[in-house]
């Protein structure tokens, strides 16, 4: 039977659009907060690392709670839109914010300054915002394929602008003046560019009604079949029960147990977690090219070799993914031969060949390509998962995950190449790192990238939803 298709081409580049207002936020500050705070701020990277690390307390928090937020809301926008829209004026303003610490003040009051600042920009707006434009994937369509294909073009941008920012950053900061002067404007061009894309992507889709969302869900035909038909003295198949259960509101605390029954929201989580933490240490390759590999101008190259795979792959994901007719079996194989591509990466670092690097680096990320592009269908198979199971949808509490990894994860990552290069003995501006610096370098962007991707390999083996939600739909069809 064919899908409905509710999505027009402008409608999916418009959606993926938001990943340009997301990133340039979030790859500006993954790749370059640090060796702005410790170059240019004078701040110590130690210190740093467990400011962030704190905040993420806080962050963790927010996620279920914005999450459950937007599965309560109801305006005429819809429940995730507006969450998307307004939260993104505090973003651009905390980014901004973040990258012009006040240089005369004293140390404390700049950690303090960074600390604050950092928080309310992940923990508050960008939490809001980045829930809400992921759970707008189940909002938008009910159809599959069309998930596939949001979440690829969703990413298509994300790597995309990643490219450009880590390719002009430094150019662009030299340019206009170096120092604290070139940051702060290239970060208020950066927070303007995002506002704008940020709003044109929220105005470019309409959420489905909610009669529409229950009618066209598969899930929630086999439910009702389930209800009238398999087992009508169960608890889940009263079938009034079960419409009473659709419409009710859930505390956070209900939302939070329902979470964490469902086995692959954690696993979810935990890959998410893990290719944040995989991003930030390649981020902060800025690092490595400088005193490694003795040119700075390097990190564009590596950029360029990460990001154009990891397009070209994501353009043909959700052609891969009808062709092999799911998706568990594209993941899983295509992060076998990532993790074995990294670890031919770090044989050429410690050869110090460059080409070979370059080389493996490419077959690295289009192998990981088709998981970045149906994670967003895979929380949407999850979130289906929980409504076959239990009777209640709760998406964007669902979409939390998406959120709470890129900024643990993220943080996370950010946060530990502050302790790693505190504990190597890292000098901010000399001309030569100490040589237990120089074995910390090699260890941050050789060793963490192909741990980390043996780590998402062993997850994806377990994360089975689309199997489970089959046998489900198997076991009370009859």
């Amino acid at each position: 039977m064919t899908e409905k298709k509710y999505l027009k081409w402008y409608n999916k580049i418009g959606y993926g659009a938001g990943d340009i207002a997301g990133n340039v936020v979030y790859a500006f500050l993954a790749t370059f907060v640090m060796i702005y705070l410790t170059d240019t701020a004078g701040l110590n990277a130690g210190i740093v690392g467990t400011l962030m690390m704190v905040s993420k307390v806080f962050d963790g928090i927010t996620d279920i709670i914005f999450g459950s937020l937007i599965d309560k809301t109801k305006t005429k926008m819809g429940k995730a839109r507006p969450w998307m829209l307004w939260p993104y004026i505090g973003c651009s303003l905390m980014l901004v914010a973040i990258f012009a610490v006040p240089l005369e003040w004293g140390d404390v009051a700049k950690y303090a300054y960074f600390f604050i600042t950092y928080t309310l920009l992940n923990g508050v707006f960008f939490t809001a915002n980045n829930i809400a434009y992921s759970a707008l994937t189940a909002l938008i369509t009910r159809n599959g394929n069309e998930r596939v294909q949001m979440g690829s073009i969703r990413f298509i941008f994300a790597f995309g602008t990643s490219l450009l920012i880590q390719s002009i950053t430094v150019d662009a900061v030299e340019y206009f003046g170096n120092g604290a002067e070139g940051w702060r404007i290239v970060a208020i061009i950066y927070a303007i560019i995002g506002l704008i894309v940020n709003t044109i992507s929220v105005f470019s889709v309409k959420e489905l009604p909610e009669k529409e969302l229950k009618k066209e869900n598969p899930a929630d035909e086999e439910a009702a079949k389930f209800s009238a038909e398999a087992y009508p003295d169960f608890e889940l198949a009263d079938k009034e029960k079960r419409v009473k259960d659709e419409s009710k509101k859930y505390s956070l605390i209900d939302s939070a147990k329902i979470l964490f029954a469902n086995k692959y929201y954690i696993l979810i989580c935990g890959i998410y977690i893990l290719t944040q933490l995989f991003s930030s240490t390649l981020s902060m390759g800025i690092y490595y090219m400088t005193y490694i590999l003795g040119n700075a101008d390097l990190l564009g190259t590596f950029s360029l070799v990460i990001n154009v795979p990891m397009i070209c792959g994501l353009l043909i994901t959700p052609f891969l993914v009808k062709k092999y007719k799911g998706m568990y079996k594209l993941n899983l194989t295509g992060y076998i031969i990532s993790t074995i591509a990294r670890a031919l990466v770090m044989v050429g670092g410690y050869m110090h060949n460059i080409p070979m690097m370059l080389i493996f680096t490419g077959f690295a990320a289009i192998a990981m390509s088709p998981m970045q592009g149906d994670l967003n269908a895979l929380i949407a198979a999850c979130s289906d998962y929980t409504y076959r199971t239990t009777g209640k949808r709760i998406d964007g509490t669902m979409y939390s995950c998406s959120s709470l990894g890129v900024k643990i994860g993220g943080g996370i990552g950010t946060a530990l190449t502050g302790w790693l290069l505190a504990a190597g003995g890292y000098v901010a501006n000399a001309a030569v790192q100490p040589e237990s610096c120089i074995n910390m370098l090699h260890f941050m962007y050789l060793w963490l990238p192909m741990i980390l991707n043996l780590l998402i390999t062993i997850l994806l083996s377990r994360l089975t939803v689309e199997k489970a939600n089959e046998d489900w739909d198997k076991t009370h069809s009859n």
